[in-house]
């Protein structure tokens, strides 16, 4: 019997503000810089570290670099006011279409619309 790999919530977007709530950067939030695979994400100044890079044309001097390595998914929290994290849910409205909202001192904010899959 074969296993069916569990898709990841595609909650979290490119450009989405998180914070980090484990690991070594826990209370730090960024911008999501591109999403690597199914689970992981690269957040500005998050989860960075020292590589050590070659002379090339790029970086003529060569030397070590900080670069911010992938993040899992389920370390970060969505943060739309950029310091403190949310729960997104998931309704419909209205007009029939789904939406993400959190809520927030006891009012309800729609985040964002939820596209339809294919």
């Amino acid at each position: 019997m074969t296993l069916k790999k569990r898709k990841a919530a595609k909650r979290i977007r490119t450009g989405d503000t998180v914070v980090a709530i484990a690991g070594n950067d826990r209370g730090k939030s960024g911008k999501v810089m591109h999403r690597i695979g199914n689970d992981k994400v690269v957040v500005q100044g998050l989860n960075v570290r020292k590589k050590c890079v070659r002379r090339s044309e790029a970086t003529p001097q060569g030397g070590m670099v900080d670069r911010e390595m992938p993040i899992h998914l389920s370390n970060l929290m969505l943060s739309p006011d950029g310091n403190q994290g949310v729960k997104l849910k998931v309704r419909n409205d209205k007009n029939g279409q789904r939406e993400l909202f959190y809520s927030q001192d006891g009012k309800e904010h729609v985040y964002r619309q939820v596209k339809k899959a294919k």
